[in-house]
Parts: C-alpha cells; sequence; structure tokens
C-alpha cells in the first residue's frame, strides 16, 4: 500500500510540473519552437490516462507523447486500446522503473522533481507492446504488475488526432460494442441511385444492456478502420493540422486555434445527429457523409449518382461511453442509367420527338458526305427544352430553346454529331428537328416575330365580331385564324396545357376555321396585320389561334387569345 502510496504521489508531482510550467507560455519562435518539440528534455508533454475511459488526444508530426496511468495492485488484469484517426501512428507501452526516492521521501524542492521527471524520462523502462500501423490495436493482459506504466505515441507522416483507452477491469467495463460473429456489411440490393445494407446486430446491446446505435458512413474513396478515422476526413478543412503563425502566443489548451471545438461547447455546435442524408449527397465537392440510425440494422441508402462506386462502412456506437466499434465495411457500384435508344436522323427530313418530364432523348446524325456547314433547325411544341449538340465528343452547342429556332454548325469531314434533348420540370415537350448539310435546303418552319403574341382591340369589339392584329415577318408566309367557342371559366392554366404549337391546322375542326391569308412586310417596324372575327355570339367566350404556314406545310402556332363579345349592343 506504502509503494503504491509513493506512486501516486509521484504521479501527482508530475502533474503538479505541468501544470506549473503550462503557466509560463513565452511568445513563439518558430524555429526555436520546432527545436523544442523535439527535445524531450525542453518540451515534454505528459498526461494521465483515467482507468476506464477513452481519451482524444492530438500529435505533431515527428514529435512523441507520452501519457501515463497507474496500476494499484500486482496481479491485474489490463486493456490498453489506441484508434488512429488522421495517420498511421507508432506507439509502445513501457512499464517505468521508479526511482527508489519516489516512494514519498522527498524534500519537496523543486531541484529535486526536476531530476525524479528528468530520470522517468530518459529512463526507457520495461517495453511491453509496440504497434506501428493505422489499424485499431490492443494490447491485453490478464496479469499485469503494479506501477507506473507509460504509453508513448508518434506520428510520423503529418499532425494528427488519435484516440486511446485503458482499463485495468476490462471485463466489465467494455466500452466498446462488442462485434457479431460475422462482423460483415452485406449489400442486398443494388439500383441505380439505391443500395440497401443489412448487418448482424451487435450483442452488446441485449446481453449486456447497454444503449447501442448504428451510424453509416458513405463515401467514394476506401473504407474506415474507425469512426474518428471517417470523422477526421469528414473535417471542412484541415485548418486545425497547421502550427499558429510565428510571433503568437501558443498554448496546448487553446483550442479554437487548432479548430477544436470546446469541451463545454462540442455536443451543441455539432448539432442532433440526423438520419436524412442530404439530398444533394453525390454532387458535393466534400463527398464523404455519416448518418445515425438508431438501432436498425438495415438500411437503404437513397439518391446516389448512378454508375458510381461508394464504400460503406457501419459503426456500433455506445451511447453511454460514446466508443465505437467498425464493422468490415463493404463497396458497391450502383447500377448504370438506362440506354436509351438513339435516334437516327436523315439529311433533310423532318423528326417528330416526344421528351418525358425532366427525361432526355438522343439524336444521332453522321453525314454520308463531306460537309462545311450543318444548319439545325428546332421546333418546341410545348415548354422549353435545353438543346446540346456535340461533335465527335465536342461540345458545340448548349442552349435552351422555346419555339423555332435556327443554328448554323462548322462542319468537319467525316464527323458524327450527338443531340441530345432533355425536358423540362413543368411538364413533357414535343419537338421538331432537322439537319441538313445541303446549302439551298430551304427552312422548314415558317419564320416568326420575337413576338407571338394576338392582339385584340376592346374597342372595337361587338356582341357579333372582334378585331385582332399580329406581328409577321419579312418572309411570305401563310396565316391561318380559327376560332373555338369555350366555357367562361376557360383560365390561363388550362390554355397553356393546351398550347402544343407544333400541332397545325390540319388537326382542327373545319367548322372552326376563320380564313387563310398570305402576308409579309419589306419593313419589320410595319410587318402588322389585323382581320376581323365575325359570325359569333353575344356574350360568349372564344379561343383564337393564329397558324404561320411555310412552304413545306409545317406550321407553328402563335399564342392563343381568349376574346368575349359583347352582352349587350
Amino acid at each position: 500500500m506504502r509503494q503504491y502510496k509513493g506512486w501516486s504521489r509521484f504521479l501527482l508531482l508530475l502533474l503538479l510540473l505541468e501544470w506549473v510550467s503550462a503557466q509560463k507560455l513565452p511568445t513563439r519562435d518558430e524555429e526555436l519552437f520546432q527545436m523544442q518539440i523535439r527535445d524531450k528534455f525542453l518540451f515534454h508533454d505528459s498526461s494521465v490516462v483515467p482507468d476506464g475511459a477513452e481519451i482524444s488526444g492530438f500529435l505533431f508530426r515527428d514529435t512523441p507523447k507520452r501519457y501515463y496511468f497507474v496500476v494499484e495492485e500486482d496481479n491485474t488484469p489490463l486493456s490498453v486500446t489506441v484508434t488512429p484517426c488522421d495517420a498511421p501512428l507508432e506507439w509502445k507501452l513501457t512499464l517505468q522503473e521508479l526511482p527508489e526516492d519516489a516512494s514519498g521521501g522527498t524534500s519537496g524542492e523543486p531541484e529535486v522533481l526536476d531530476q525524479q521527471k528528468q530520470q522517468v524520462t530518459v529512463d526507457e523502462g520495461a517495453e511491453l507492446f509496440t504497434y506501428k500501423g493505422n489499424d485499431v490495436e490492443s494490447y491485453v493482459a490478464a496479469s499485469s504488475p503494479a506501477g507506473l506504466y507509460q504509453l508513448e505515441l508518434l506520428c510520423t507522416e503529418k499532425d494528427s488526432n488519435f484516440k486511446a483507452y485503458a482499463s485495468t477491469t476490462p471485463e466489465s467495463d467494455q466500452p466498446y460494442p462488442e462485434l457479431p460473429y460475422d462482423p460483415r456489411v452485406d449489400v442486398t440490393s443494388l439500383g441505380r441511385t439505391t443500395v440497401t445494407l443489412a448487418w448482424k446486430p451487435t450483442p452488446t446491446g441485449f446481453l449486456m444492456g447497454q444503449p447501442v446505435q448504428y451510424c453509416l458512413v458513405i463515401n467514394k474513396e476506401h473504407n474506415f478502420k474507425s469512426m474518428c478515422a471517417a470523422e477526421a476526413k469528414m473535417s471542412a478543412d484541415d485548418a486545425f493540422m497547421s502550427a499558429p503563425k510565428p510571433g503568437r502566443d501558443f498554448s496546448p489548451f487553446d483550442f479554437a486555434h487548432f479548430g477544436f471545438y470546446p469541451p463545454d461547447a462540442s455536443a451543441k455546435a455539432r448539432g442532433p445527429a440526423t438520419n436524412k442524408i442530404p439530398r444533394s449527397y453525390g454532387a458535393k465537392p466534400k463527398d464523404i457523409q455519416k448518418v445515425c440510425i438508431g438501432n436498425k440494422n438495415i438500411f437503404t441508402v437513397s439518391q446516389l449518382k448512378p454508375d458510381t462506386q461508394f464504400y460503406f462502412d457501419v459503426f456500433a456506437l455506445n451511447a453511454a461511453t460514446n466508443a465505437s466499434t467498425a464493422y468490415v465495411g463493404t463497396f458497391a457500384r450502383t447500377k448504370e442509367e438506362a440506354r436509351q435508344k438513339t435516334v437516327e436522323l436523315k439529311d433533310g427530313k423532318v423528326a417528330d420527338v416526344f421528351i418525358e418530364r425532366k427525361g432526355s432523348k438522343f439524336l444521332r446524325f453522321a453525314p454520308v458526305s463531306s460537309h462545311q456547314k450543318v444548319a439545325l433547325f428546332l421546333h418546341a411544341c410545348l415548354d422549353a427544352v435545353q438543346v446540346q449538340v456535340r461533335r465527335d465528343g465536342k461540345l458545340l452547342l448548349s442552349q435552351n430553346v422555346e419555339g423555332v429556332r435556327h443554328f448554323q454548325l462548322r462542319g468537319k469531314p467525316k464527323a458524327k454529331y450527338l443531340i441530345r434533348l432533355r425536358g423540362s420540370r413543368k411538364g413533357a415537350s414535343t419537338m421538331k428537328v432537322q439537319v441538313s448539310t445541303r446549302p439551298d435546303n430551304k427552312q422548314p418552319f415558317p419564320a416568326l416575330p420575337d413576338d407571338t403574341r394576338i392582339k385584340a382591340f376592346d374597342k372595337l369589339r361587338t356582341c357579333t365580331s372582334v378585331t385582332v392584329a399580329w406581328l409577321g415577318t419579312g418572309e411570305r408566309n401563310k396565316y391561318c385564324v380559327y376560332r373555338k367557342e369555350v366555357a367562361h371559366d376557360y383560365g390561363e392554366e388550362r390554355r397553356r396545357r393546351e398550347q402544343n404549337r407544333c400541332a397545325g391546322p390540319g388537326a382542327r375542326d373545319k367548322a372552326e376555321k376563320v380564313l387563310c391569308k398570305f402576308f409579309h412586310s419589306d419593313n419589320p417596324q410595319k410587318a402588322v396585320t389585323t382581320e376581323t372575327v365575325g359570325g359569333l355570339q353575344p356574350g360568349k367566350a372564344y379561343l383564337l389561334d393564329v397558324y404561320a404556314v411555310a412552304h413545306g406545310g409545317h406550321a407553328v402556332k402563335y399564342q392563343s387569345k381568349l376574346v368575349k363579345t359583347r352582352k349587350y349592343c
């Protein structure tokens, strides 16, 4: 018992020395600081590992750090576990040889204390265990002698974090959840954007009665061997890995300078755990996510990127101790997107293409002869369509197309063109497409003005007629006017849904036809034409449509106009 008191008193004196030295924080000269932290006589940071608790620590590159703990009695079980987080570690466990006067016969003078501390620092002691690597490794002994144990850690790769745990009652403590007999994570279902995982539950929860939950980490690079390794990767940046700038006062306890949360603010700063994976996962620059799912041992990860390999790690977390154990992770590649059939386009022929809401269609054009230019004519019938054109893989065009558009693309001998049409989020769409390498090819669709609205003159409105006007172009086109009686509650939303600009006059009832006429103007500023639509009923609502018809017969509809006749005249 007297021997234990001597070790305890000696350990207390070590801590007192560390506390005293921590109060003297000189302004740091960078060159001197780098020399000091590598000299064990000038800079020695020792700490105590509490029995039965996991601690977190930080290592400067190439700078060893030592921790101490006491085993009170002989024949005591001992377990020591070290978890690397950022990089591989070298660590060793030794049983220190104490000086004889450490048992209590000291005068309390600072010089004597310095000699005792220096002797413990220099003496290597009996080496019990060494390890080098990035695995979670443990030293376990069923019977250990009483004494002062030293755990020394070193990272030669970079500044790094780690966790350490020591216990003299490992059988009863068991802070780390136990793995089942089969610790593998299995992929039970695989889709284009989803992966379903399953694993056997840890026996710690139902055998030991300890609260256990599971956390899942998803990333694109590799599997992780520990939770702290995954959390280190998830850090927003590596600012905490660099030493402070020269000239700044430095304290190893100034956590804010190194990007750590203060102990009392860590839980609040991190926020509560969530079961949801962000919607944009897979598109973020930081391609790693963690989600904690309670005690479920089956989970489906969704909204993943198709045809991409992901790595999945499951960790059993002891909610009482916050210690975790890693299952054997797995990886899987999500399925490819369904390959869509490519539509072959013929030179000079118009193709009708239907595009689903948010869907895509691919068109291919391979000219049979040498060409200098390619004319691309597009007519979006409903909502806007995103158009991309590639020549032999090189992007030539990327635009949203509404109405009628015409593009001239530079040709290349033996080139092949791939056109991708992508629908909008509003709804499905239809598009007419023509490509041609012929220099004399005429535009298949009629030229339209920028403004395709129909204007109604309220002052010219009667009980049986309305007068409307619309803009034309310098190109001589045929214009056909149609009318259709509709209900008074016919709204703009319904009108928009029925606004298919590719449906020509041939789809209309002959009784709805008002007239057809040719019109053009050499002066675009005066290209306006009017028409009076008669034969209407008093107090009725009508939908008026104007179609511009090209020489080849393809028609484009102006924006429909809802008009009402006067009820009393």
